[in-house]
């Protein structure tokens, strides 16, 4: 019979439960055991797979444990959470390294191997001739190209996403205004700061209206891609005067009508920052308590820009390097479709096509607003173009003690025949023009050839404009909106010869409700007002004096300059040969 014995029993003299780790025997101690960090949500997976020497047992080779392999896997892949596990960032201690030395290793078959067909080399070499298809589709197949942007060249599955994708990054974008040295910066803000301000904003109150407004025709509506219309060249004056330069804003702001004073151009695009991309500035003078929004003749705000939001936006050619002497001295012409060239030919485009669009000839006469217009002299002999100026009064006021309202001199363009009296602000019409330049050129954006799919898929233009265009569109529905516009017409107009910027032709007209349209696009007035407040409240902190405010070229971000009362004087001082302040802008 087998005898039974008691185990032997180590008591804890420290009086805890269970044995003391002092007198446990040494292959319970773990010595000389490395510690490998874990986390209690790693799994245990197999230890070894002597049939599979791939896919998770790479790891293995590599000295590293499956739920090792996890924890270091790339955030969001290994994880749901898409953090670092707990002790991912250790060495590990059970890595294995190779004893002898394997320089000597060399391969025997040196041949190059065939790739076959639907391998992995297949579809690599596929993938980069995607990318290079995005722009042979994008551009030269017109409709299609818009589809295969996102696929064939946006995708970055293993093949180059475009040609020379490398160099857009690199390239920058020189300021609208040289910085001075002398100026001092105040205040900086981003983007995505100012994307989160809020002010709700009542209807405005209407001060005073100058002008005359022609009806528009609209047979342009009529207009079809088989039925296109040439646009011509209308002789007429229309005005695009500074705030500080308009006779109306000083008679007003001698009666302290409010606090800020603006025209809707600059407003709109102060409002419309956070779309922008191209850069822009705005001249402002503090005169005791009021405030002037200008901005400069021949600056970014007398012009149009084309596919400024476009993944891929037209550029200008770079300026020659000075202290480089291997480079051309001589700038490079641009071509005509460059950033500048493009945003002179949608300014001609836009100032002809409002001309075009009006019947001068009664019936439906012309109305005459409360007074004429302000910036008509009696020399002046070329007829006056179709605009009306409006001149309001919004209240930015927080609280009901607050005196904070800002005076804006917004304008239409014509009036709606067959509606109520414009007089009083109804049937009002804002005209503007979307321009087509060459859908296989660099910086189209994707966008499909008008003439064939204007007619039948107008949703896939529209949504391309909106997505290319998107500050542009919001500037101009802010500014309808401003004006208290029913309608906007938007024409689309094309190049009667994509390699010819001079002549054009109407290929169809569309007309949109503004606070409609705004909801289309995704803009947020009170979200604008709010911009403005907060640069007004800025601006109201500091002394009397001259600012500016710059848009970065290459960052989303504007800054507040503290500038001498004499800058830009100079600037004035050459135009005085030329066009001043007060000079018509004429087609």
């Amino acid at each position: 019979m087998s005898s039974f014995s008691l185990p032997t029993i180590n008591d804890n003299p420290d009086g805890g439960w269970g044995p003391s780790f002092s007198n446990l025997p040494s292959q319970f101690k773990f010595k000389d055991i490395p510690y490998a960090p874990y986390s209690k949500s790693d799994k245990l997976g197999r230890f070894a797979d002597w049939n599979d020497i791939s896919g998770d047992n790479r790891q293995t080779n590599l000295g590293l444990s499956s739920g090792q392999g996890a924890r270091n896997a790339p955030a969001g892949r290994g994880r749901r959470d898409g953090q670092a596990a707990f002790g991912s960032g250790t060495a590990s201690a059970f890595a294995y390294f190779h004893a002898e030395d394997e320089s000597s290793f060399s391969l025997v078959d040196t041949k190059a191997t065939t790739a076959r067909r639907g391998g992995a080399s297949a579809r690599g070499r596929g993938s980069a001739r995607g990318g290079a298809g995005f722009f042979r589709g994008g551009a030269a197949r017109g409709g299609r190209g818009g589809a295969n942007s996102t696929r064939g060249g946006g995708a970055p599955r293993g093949g180059r996403r475009g040609w020379r994708d490398w160099e857009k990054s690199n390239r920058t974008r020189e300021a609208s205004v040289a910085i001075s040295p002398e100026w001092s910066m105040l205040e900086e803000i981003e983007f995505h700061r100012l994307a989160k301000l809020r002010l709700d904003v009542d209807d405005p109150e209407d001060l005073e209206s100058y002008g005359r407004l022609y009806a528009y025709e609209k047979s342009y509506d009529r207009i079809t891609t088989k039925t296109e219309k040439p646009l011509q060249l209308v002789d007429r004056i229309k005005y695009n005067t500074t705030t500080s330069d308009d006779p109306v804003m000083q008679e007003l702001a001698s009666k302290d009508t409010a606090t800020v004073y603006t025209t809707d151009v600059i407003l709109s695009g102060l409002m419309c920052a956070p779309r922008s991309v191209y850069p822009w500035d705005i001249v402002i003078v503090r005169e005791g308590n009021k405030l002037f929004f200008d901005k400069r003749d021949g600056g970014p705000f007398d012009t149009v820009t084309v596919n400024e939001n476009a993944a891929d936006p037209p550029q200008d050619p770079t300026p020659p390097n000075p202290n480089n002497p291997t480079e051309k001295t001589v700038p490079e012409t641009p071509s005509m479709n460059s950033a500048t060239s493009l945003s002179l030919e949608a300014t001609y485009i836009n100032q002809n096509f409002g001309f075009q669009t009006v019947t001068e000839t009664p019936p439906p006469p012309a109305v005459e607003f409360e007074k004429p217009n302000p910036f008509y002299g009696p020399e002046e002999t070329e007829p006056l173009a179709s605009c009306g100026y409006r001149y309001r009064v919004f209240d930015l006021g927080i609280t009901e003690d607050e005196d904070v309202k800002i005076c804006v001199r917004t304008e239409v363009d014509a009036y709606s025949a067959g509606q109520a009296n414009p007089r009083l602000g109804q049937g009002l019409v804002t005209i503007r023009a979307l321009n087509e330049f060459d859908s296989r050129a660099t910086g189209a954006g994707g966008a499909p050839d008008w003439r064939t799919k204007l007619d039948t898929q107008r949703g896939a233009v529209v949504a391309t404009e909106m997505k290319n265009n998107s500050c542009k569109l919001a500037k101009w529905t802010v500014q309808s909106i401003l004006a208290g516009a029913e309608l906007m017409k938007i024409g689309y107009i094309s190049r009667a010869n994509p390699r010819d910027n001079t002549r054009h032709v109407i290929l169809s007209t569309t007309s949109v409700r503004p606070t409609d349209f705004a909801n289309q696009l995704n803009i947020s007035l009170p979200n604008g007002w709010g911009i403005v407040r907060t640069v007004t409240d800025i601006l109201m902190k500091q002394p009397e004096g001259k600012y500016v405010l710059v848009k970065d070229p290459n960052r989303p971000v504007i800054r507040l300059y503290a500038v001498p009362l004499t800058a830009f004087t100079a600037e004035d001082e050459e135009d005085e040969g030329g066009l001043d302040g007060d000079e018509p802008e004429s087609a």
